[in-house]
């Protein structure tokens, strides 16, 4: 590989490795080159060094300075070419991304052309990728040049960058070129059996160019899409239930960009979240009709704000551990802090023997255990099922060659059973969002629990959670063992 030139930032631990292996890297845009556009956007990404791999060694000479720049990084190292025309956001969907693992650039618009290199993709994941000599069926995605390697996975990424380099030499992988050794290198990691998060361009851009003309047409694109807009409506999550994206998230974008002007921090959010929702149980304490409709609107508030913490983290990608898992207690709190003010207010100056009037603290306790017990399924149920990836990932899914030109592997089966029949709902709209009201998500849960309180009584809040709460318990556990079996 020839000499690579490195520019080093001082206080960031993310590697940056620019494949200037085309002559497209020298055509001219705006501000310079397309080498030079890619340097600027990098330096307002969170990039320590920057390795520029200059043209002219050839492909495996290429990947071996790739393997080497592995080995000595410290941190996650991202893969792009330097004839790559691109959002900025684009490209801060990979580096920013909290988890820093793993990821690659995809995209799923039928409408930017053949599905050249392909991919397949499932449930966030890359399951196949290919090449001009790789391919890949059932692909339903394309890979857009830019792969960021998780620090956990850098030694079997310089493991992969060397085989493919010999395999380049000796000729064995066919007419390929410099300019496919990223897809190469994300053929390897799939293969080898790395999880990659497939992030999601969305309506940003991120082309390759060949030619000037191209290169013209493309900086023009970018200028039709408006990167703000977008970061902050990716902000909202794409698979919320049903009361949360119709009622919740179609306008808590507006208190997102007005807590970020205000500078408030995500756990601050979360703070004020809760403090609304103990108000809201002190004011079902009361049991007058005018103060359960105060509670309502109190408790419904403080669900809006319950979301809006997530979409402020995501929107300023200021995350951590520690306000994840406050935001997750803070979810539990609020709630059973809700049934304690609801049972209050009935029994209110009433005899509290044999557990309340018409045993309402019976019911109280009955929800909290039911809800308890839903967590406890669906969280066991995450980590067995995560502890067996890990396990899996040694013996379940045995490497493959990199010579195997047809990619075999991971084909989609349909299932059969309980399975195949979430499948099938799974693809209407209708039936998409009916499996998604039955869980009982938190949205349902504080709709349901608002209305009720608002209209009735606490009593006929409770039947209603434990109604409700029991179909969704009946509906995880047949799903979680169909899952297990399958």
């Amino acid at each position: 590989m020839p000499e690579s030139t490195t520019t080093t930032r001082e206080g960031l631990t993310a590697a940056a490795v620019v494949l200037a292996t085309t002559p497209a890297a020298r055509l001219s845009c705006a501000d310079g080159t397309l080498l030079d556009r890619i340097n600027d956007q990098l330096l307002m990404l969170p990039v320590r060094d920057v390795h520029v791999v200059p043209q002219g060694g050839g492909l495996g000479a290429d990947l071996r300075g790739v393997a080497k720049i592995a080995r000595i990084s410290t941190g996650p190292v991202v893969l792009l070419p330097a004839d790559l025309i691109a959002h900025t956001e684009a490209l801060a969907v990979l580096v920013e991304h909290p988890s820093r693992n793993t990821g690659a650039l995809v995209s799923t618009d039928a409408t930017v052309g053949p599905l050249r290199p392909p991919v397949r993709i499932a449930r966030g994941r890359v399951l196949a990728a290919g090449s001009s000599y790789h391919v890949v069926p059932e692909a339903n995605a394309t890979f857009r040049g830019v792969l960021q390697v998780g620090e956990a996975d850098l030694g079997t990424l310089a493991d992969i960058a060397d085989e493919l380099a010999e395999l380049a030499d000796t000729g064995r992988l066919g007419p390929v070129t410099p300019i496919e050794a990223i897809d190469l290198l994300l053929v390897g990691l799939v293969r080898s059996g790395v999880s990659v998060r497939a992030a999601r361009l969305g309506p940003l851009h991120a082309d390759r160019v060949t030619a000037q003309s191209a290169a013209d047409l493309a900086v023009t694109r970018l200028s039709d899409v408006d990167e703000a807009k977008v970061r902050l409506d990716s902000a909202v999550k794409a698979d919320d239930g049903f009361f949360t994206t119709f009622f919740v998230s179609s306008w808590s974008p507006h208190l997102v960009r007005l807590a970020a002007k205000l500078k408030l921090t995500p756990n601050a959010v979360t703070g004020i979240s809760v403090a609304l929702a103990v108000l809201a149980a002190v004011w079902f304490s009361e049991g007058t009709r005018g103060a359960q409709i105060l509670g309502a609107a109190l408790l419904l508030l403080s669900f809006v704000l319950d979301c809006v913490d997530g979409q402020l983290a995501r929107y300023t990608r200021t995350f951590s551990r520690l306000g994840a898992w406050v935001d997750a207690m803070a979810d539990r709190l609020k709630e059973y802090v809700v049934y304690v003010g609801l049972a209050l207010g009935y029994s209110a100056g009433l005899d509290a023997g044999n557990g309340g009037p018409e045993g309402i603290w019976r019911l109280a306790v009955a929800a909290m255990i039911l809800q308890m017990l839903r967590h406890m399924v669906d969280f066991s149920f995450k980590g067995g099922m995560s502890d067996a990836r890990r396990v899996g990932a040694a013996w379940a899914r045995p490497p493959r060659s990199l010579l195997e030109s047809v990619d075999v592997g991971r084909v989609a089966v349909p299932r059969q059973g309980v399975l195949g029949l979430a499948q099938r709902l799974e693809r209407e709209k209708l039936t998409r969002w009916v499996k998604k009201a039955v869980v009982l998500p938190i949205g349902e849960r504080m709709a349901l629990i608002a209305l009720t309180a608002a209209l009735f009584n606490a009593k006929v809040t409770f039947m209603a959670l434990l109604a409700w709460g029991g179909l969704a318990l009946l509906y995880q556990l047949v799903g979680r063992i169909a899952r297990s079996t399958a």
